[in-house]
């Protein structure tokens, strides 16, 4: 008799079972449906949590941010949440991130910073951005890189003009309207050209922008001095096989006249360079050629195995730690594709550093050496024993790993 139940009783509760589990997932489903916003176009509205930090920061640049205060007590801007916080993906995982949440990219110093960072995300949205070039730079410098994205509209000059076609750009002075001035001391393009007969101090690349004075013979000579640190194009595109030589990088690269001269070649060169003092990027793209504005800190925006020459001039000296600078010159070899030249051009340091640390430093990244010339810099005196290294070195093409 109770054998004969039995199996009605399993067969029950089976059913119930599988009802109980079938209204729990629909449950979810509309849940998930008519509650996720992940297409939305406001700012972000859930609490972000940040973790307490207890490093201490090493930046030189100093700043108003306190390294110590936890992070969860600094107010941050709402439009810097808005664009940092992982957003949802719409389409749900994906497995190129491996993930369904992005996550946008900003710099880990950015909220060291919390006054400048606000300043800096503070605007209309959909509106017009503050004219804020001069403290912008200063915030990237510190460590902020890359700088948070915002939604606004840049400044620009309200009589900006189409700039002069190629190849009369490259080495004609653009228009003053094609700059916004206000985060520079000279005021117009006539000032630049002058400043260094006309202005005392200090400024980078200081008579750079004279285009008929020492900029036009730079790297242009046909004659090769043997033992000189001024390599010329030529000499330096003759240590490889015609044609190899297409496409490359010029750190720190002053108003272009590197990536001009590589032009003229049929070489396309990308000029990284800062704003100081002067609208150093303005200049190279109304010059028609590429610059890029990013700081020595920042990874090399390159893949891997890539790049037929990378040069650089003055910029890569003893003014980075050198441990920074060990970073760089690896990511310098990481970009470079084998059999890749590394044109280093008047390294600055003094004698006793270039021996116990720049020498072994440099020899430890792996490149080959075709051109190695040292000699020292008088301008200022012996005793100071100031010395500039200009090197072409080549990125192994067989075993470079």
């Amino acid at each position: 008799m109770d054998s004969t139940h039995e199996p009605k009783s399993l067969s029950t509760n089976l059913f119930y079972l599988f009802l109980l589990l079938s209204t729990n997932l629909l449950t979810l489903f509309l849940s998930s449906t008519f509650y996720s916003s992940s297409c939305s176009l406001n700012p972000i509205s859930t609490t972000t949590t940040f973790t307490k930090s207890s490093s201490r920061s090493t930046n030189g640049f100093g700043g108003t941010g306190n390294p110590d205060t936890p992070q969860a007590a600094i107010d941050l801007p709402s439009e810097f949440l808005a664009f940092s916080s992982g957003q949802v993906l719409p389409l749900g995982f994906n497995a190129n991130f491996n993930s369904d949440t992005f996550h946008p990219s900003v710099g880990q110093a950015c909220t060291r910073f919390p006054d400048e960072l606000s300043r800096f995300m503070t605007y209309k949205v959909n509106g017009s951005c503050p004219d804020d070039e001069l403290s912008a730079q200063k915030l990237l410098l510190k460590g902020c890189e890359p700088l948070p994205r915002r939604r606004c509209r840049p400044a620009a000059q309200p009589d900006y003009v189409e700039p002069y076609p190629l190849p009369t750009s490259l080495w004609t002075t653009p228009p003053n309207s094609s700059v916004v001035w206000t985060a520079y001391t000279c005021k117009d393009y006539t000032c630049l050209i002058n400043r260094k007969k006309t202005q005392k101090g200090f400024d980078d690349c200081k008579d750079c922008f004279d285009l008929q004075g020492r900029e036009s013979n730079r790297w242009a000579s046909r004659q090769i001095i043997e033992g000189s640190l001024d390599f010329t194009i030529d000499e330096v595109l003759a240590a490889k096989n015609p044609g190899t030589i297409r496409i490359g990088l010029d750190i720190g690269g002053g108003v272009a006249t590197f990536a001009v001269r590589m032009r003229e070649r049929n070489i396309s060169i990308v000029t990284t360079s800062m704003n100081l003092n002067g609208p150093f990027n303005n200049f190279i793209a109304s010059r028609g050629v590429v610059p890029l504005y990013i700081s020595i800190s920042q990874r090399l925006p390159f893949f891997d195995n890539t790049l037929d020459i990378v040069h650089s001039m003055h910029v890569l000296s003893n003014w980075i730690p050198s441990t920074l600078l060990h970073f760089l010159m690896f990511d310098i070899y990481r970009v470079l594709r084998p059999g890749g030249l590394f044109w280093l051009d008047h390294f600055f340091c003094v004698e006793d550093q270039f021996l116990d640390v720049y020498k072994p430093l440099i020899e430890s990244i792996g490149f080959i050496k075709l051109k190695w010339v040292v000699g020292k810099k008088l301008d200022r005196g012996a005793e100071l024993r100031e010395m500039y290294l200009s090197a072409l070195l080549e990125k192994p093409l067989k075993n470079s790993w």
